[in-house]
């Protein structure tokens, strides 16, 4: 299931993260990268706020730049593989599903060709390396470990609409 789009407001928001540099398809490095950052948020007592997220920041297919995340009530110093960094305020083109991991690129494609549809530009640039995205995130709503039923799974797909 897949809510329709929408666009809704979102304030500005601390979080940590382990960022790393992968190829797709990347379901091998998940499990280590969620692993560091969940070591790191317990080894510094951090109180996280919400679901964890993946925060794509850099686009090159096949190439991706990734931040593994959770919010946190305040912000939070960096400190070797934990970066630190704020989810910024604005206008976000968001939708939630419900399913498996692996329909995730298609609701991607949809959210992306609703947006192409009435006319939204990103919150983005083209580089050289590929494009820099200020917020385009998969939200994380329940775990597969604790939620066995696939159909069950809810990722909410949110990208930062230009102002």
């Amino acid at each position: 299931m897949l809510t329709l789009p929408r666009i809704i407001d979102q304030k500005a928001r601390p979080y940590v993260a382990i960022r790393r540099r992968l190829k797709m398809p990347f379901d091998a490095d998940i499990g280590p990268a969620m692993g560091a950052l969940f070591a790191a948020i317990a080894a510094r007592n951090i109180r996280t706020t919400g679901p964890a997220f993946f925060k794509y920041k850099i686009i090159a297919m096949p190439e991706l730049e990734i931040e593994f995340g959770m919010p946190v009530a305040e912000p939070v110093a960096a400190d070797g593989d934990l970066v630190s960094g704020v989810l910024p305020a604005g206008r976000y083109a968001e939708t939630t599903f419900f399913g498996h991991y692996d329909h995730l690129m298609n609701v991607n494609a949809i959210l992306i060709g609703w947006a192409k549809e009435i006319n939204l530009t990103w919150d983005a640039t083209t580089e050289a390396d590929g494009d820099h995205f200020a917020a385009r995130l998969e939200i994380y709503h329940n775990d597969p470990d604790e939620e066995p039923d696939p159909a069950r799974w809810q990722t909410t797909l949110m990208i930062k609409v230009k102002d």
